[in-house]
This record gives C-alpha cells, structure tokens and sequence, in this order.
C-alpha cells in the first residue's frame, strides 16, 4: 500500500506529506490553496485537482484539515469529495483534530464505498512533525491499524490503539484540552507574579526547575518568557478543539464547569486579536500586549 493521497497541505499537512515522500511513498497531493503544493509537487508528488482525483488511484488517503466543516467538504462535497474517488478496499485515515462524532458518521460512509477508516490524530506541532516525533492515538479495527501501522511509524515516535472508532479522537480532544488548561492556569500564575514585582524571565527559570511544571508547559513557559507566539499551535484552533470538548460534554451529559471557562478565556483571547498567534498568546491578557 504505498500510493498515498495526501488532501491537506497545511503548516502541519506539508511536513508530514515531506516526510512521506522521504520514506518512499508514491504522493498525490491536494490542498484548497495549489501553491502549498508546489514544494512537494518539485520534490516528486503528483498533483491533483481534487480530493476526488487524489483518491482514485490511492490506496491509502489521509486528510489533514482544520475542522468538522472542512474535513465534511474534502470528504463527501458532490463534486469534488474524496469518498466518490475512494478504491474498493481502501483506507481512509483523518488525522485531522474533529469530533468523535463526525468521525464515526464519516467511517459509516466510507465503510458503504467498500472502505476502510480509522481516525489517527497525532499529539505534537510543527517541531514534532519536521523530526517524525509524532504520537498518533489511533480509533478502529485493530486489523485496520495494522494494515496502515508502517505509514503511520513514518511520523511518530509511538502508536497508541485507543479503542474503536472515535476513541483517537476522543483522546487527542482530552489531552489539547489538558493541555489548554494548563497554559492558562500559567498564564494567570505569570501575571500574579508579575503584579507582585518577579519578572516573568526569572519566575518561568524557577517553575521550569520544580516537578510541577510538565515538560509540555517547560516550553510553553519558555515562549512566554521570550514573548515568542509564532504560531505552532494557533490559539483559533485551540479554542475550536474546547468547543469540540464542551460538544462531547454535552452530548454524554457530563458537566465541565472547568473546561467550559477556560474555553471562554481562549475565546476572549480571540476578541483580542491573539487567534493567528500560538496558543502561548494567551498570556497577553495577563502580562500586556508584549
């Protein structure tokens, strides 16, 4: 299985779709924007003027995109969608960051073209994804996930098999909003300090150097102190994957009275113009505009 469509060509979807063409995987790229395309395209990739066209001769086709809306279009729009392209007996993979939902409505669609789907979000940004250091946490038939593990090996560091399908996605939801959270409760710790006369540069030094401070937020803390938001993880799709959380939530009868405020703090990180930036970005509201 070694003719890949990539439909997806993104900060994240570019590099991923590279490395895959580094490990010798005959590449069929697609993105809303051609020009993103172009670098592959020089570097052996075909392209192609749809999803529906990348997925025709495809045996494996992976989306990368930005949301349930986008991930809806590039799959099943009339014209154009990858499902009336999809190979009888082949596998569709979202790696996309979408709800379990979606996920699962999607998977029944495709499974009635005579294919296969399992969602496989990874954990990790744009370092992560230059240097093949990815997680993926991975949903659907074990059998599945076998067929498509040494795709999957080409980008990550480890593959967790989390459960049937939507489990991937339920998990990569749990751990951006973990994680979300975190970087705000810094946030706030930050400017406490700040308003008390510590400088941010010494107080990250010192919460970097205690068993508190996750490794993940080590480096959060390190790109607030150097007030270096450029976008690795942007804030807008920080605050999408909360509202995705809040809609799981929602949909199990759960309450999530954390979850919900730290999702409208992200959202009035928005208001403030911050979305394009990193999700560190959201210390702005509590340090200044620095």
């Amino acid at each position: 299985m070694n003719t890949v469509a990539f439909l997806g060509i993104g900060a994240m979807g570019s590099r991923l779709a590279h490395n895959l063409l580094n490990a010798g995987y005959n590449l069929r790229v697609w993105n809303r924007t051609t020009q993103r395309c172009i670098p592959l395209v020089e570097k052996g990739a075909i392209l192609a003027p749809s999803p529906k066209e990348a997925a025709q001769t495809a045996n494996i086709v992976i989306a990368m995109v930005s949301d349930d809306l986008a991930s809806r279009k590039v799959w099943l729009d009339r014209e154009t969608g990858a499902i009336h392209g999809l190979k009888s007996n082949s596998v569709a993979i979202e790696y996309s960051t979408l709800t379990p939902g979606w996920c699962r409505e999607l998977a029944t669609k495709i499974n009635e073209q005579g294919s296969e789907f399992i969602d496989a979000p990874v954990i990790g940004s744009l370092p992560q994804a230059e240097t093949c250091q990815l997680i993926h946490l991975v949903g659907g038939e074990k059998k599945i996930v076998a067929t498509v593990s040494t795709l999957l090996e080409v980008n990550s560091i480890s593959i967790h098999h989390i459960g049937e399908l939507g489990a991937g996605m339920t998990m990569k939801l749990a751990v951006n909003a973990l994680f979300g959270t975190q970087v705000v409760a810094l946030s706030e710790i930050l400017g406490l300090l700040q308003k008390a006369g510590l400088s941010t540069e010494s107080s990250v030094n010192l919460l970097n150097q205690i068993p508190t401070t996750s490794p993940a937020l080590k480096g959060i803390g390190l790109l607030i102190a150097a007030r270096n938001h450029q976008p690795l993880f942007p804030l807008n799709l920080v605050e999408k994957d909360f509202s995705y959380v809040e809609q799981l939530a929602r949909s199990l009868k759960v309450e999530i009275p954390t979850i919900k405020k730290i999702m409208e703090i992200y959202q009035q990180a928005q208001k403030a113009g911050y979305g394009n930036q990193n999700v560190s970005g959201v210390a702005r509201l509590y340090l200044g505009n620095n």
